[in-house]
């Protein structure tokens, strides 16, 4: 038997195309220096970027009693909607799995509901439903209705994601599993659920930063986080564009370091180290080692291949 050669997904490039694509990168990098530059001379222009409008970002009391306060609130607010969101997707996910009709129907009805308020109108709805009816402290209004929002429209996503997640794992497992005499909930729980946690765990981290990001909405009702400080440091030294600048800059840095933290995650399950410790690097291997590919492994069993089969 011949060896099968593994297919590429594109051809590589030749010389022309290889100068054809050093010069676009050029391009590109040259115009987006111009509008870089462009950008720098309007706030210029405009004085935004004269040092007594960054000065208040150099004086430690700005932090200390506007930007640190309202980064706690975000975070805050990011954090527990995230968690409650998971708890309530996984639940909800299964739900819309279940054996009983009623159960998938009333999942599947609360799931599209709430997948279809905006986020902003919901968290409007639930300050002023806590506050008629005394359900939470009044100095906790807007962080519960907050956090309320954002677990019920995240968690809706969620289980919509792993619900696709568990759906796209072959049926044979699911087969295999009840002719092994495992009950409905235990082939969920202990096969399915575990292996569809690392393909939709890039669905996931989407998610949790546009939970973080809409965490800012609360500004509307009130709560205190950090774009609002941003906003309120802008109206006492009427600097708003280094203000917006200083809080896009936090938030960025929110957004990338829990994207890292995220991707260490995965590799981790990919490389099924989580039970010891998530936060162990995974070492790097080749492609070809690290995908193993129908090809690769017939090539392996090739005659004349002194690769042993995987």
């Amino acid at each position: 038997m011949s060896a099968v050669r593994a297919s590429v997904l594109y051809d590589a490039p030749g010389p022309r195309a290889r100068r054809l694509n050093t010069i676009y990168t050029f391009l590109t990098v040259i115009a987006l220096a111009l509008i870089g530059w462009w950008v720098l001379a309007r706030l210029a222009e405009n004085g935004q970027l004269d040092a007594e409008k960054w000065t208040p970002f150099v004086n430690a009391n700005t932090w200390t009693t506007y930007i640190l306060p309202g980064l706690w609130g975000t975070i805050k607010a990011a954090a527990l909607s995230i968690l409650l969101a998971l708890i309530f997707g996984v639940v909800l996910g299964l739900g819309r799995l279940a054996e009983l009709k009623a159960v998938r129907w009333l999942c599947a009805t609360f799931i599209e509901f709430f997948r279809a308020i905006p986020v902003l109108l919901l968290m409007i709805f639930l300050y002023q439903f806590f506050a008629v009816f005394n359900v939470v402290p009044p100095r906790g209004l807007a962080f519960w209705a907050v956090v309320t929002a954002l677990t019920l429209y995240n968690g809706s996503v969620i289980a919509e994601i792993l619900r696709a997640g568990i759906r796209s794992l072959p049926r044979g497992q699911t087969e295999a599993a009840h002719a092994l005499g495992m009950t409905h909930w235990q082939t969920m729980w202990k096969i399915l659920l575990p292996q569809s946690v690392a393909a939709m765990l890039p669905a996931l981290i989407a998610q949790m930063v546009i939970a973080l990001k809409d965490s800012a909405l609360g500004y509307q009702i009130g709560y205190v986080e950090v774009v609002r400080s941003g906003t309120q440091v802008a109206s006492s030294n009427s600097n708003y564009i280094p203000s917006l600048i200083v809080v896009a800059i936090i938030m960025i840095a929110i957004n990338y370091a829990l994207t890292m933290l995220a991707t260490r995650v995965e590799k981790q399950l990919r490389a099924g180290r989580t039970r010891r410790n998530p936060f162990t690097k995974v070492p790097d291997v080749a492609d070809e080692d690290a995908l193993p590919t129908a090809d690769a492994t017939l090539n392996a069993q090739a005659p004349g291949s002194m690769r042993p089969p995987r």
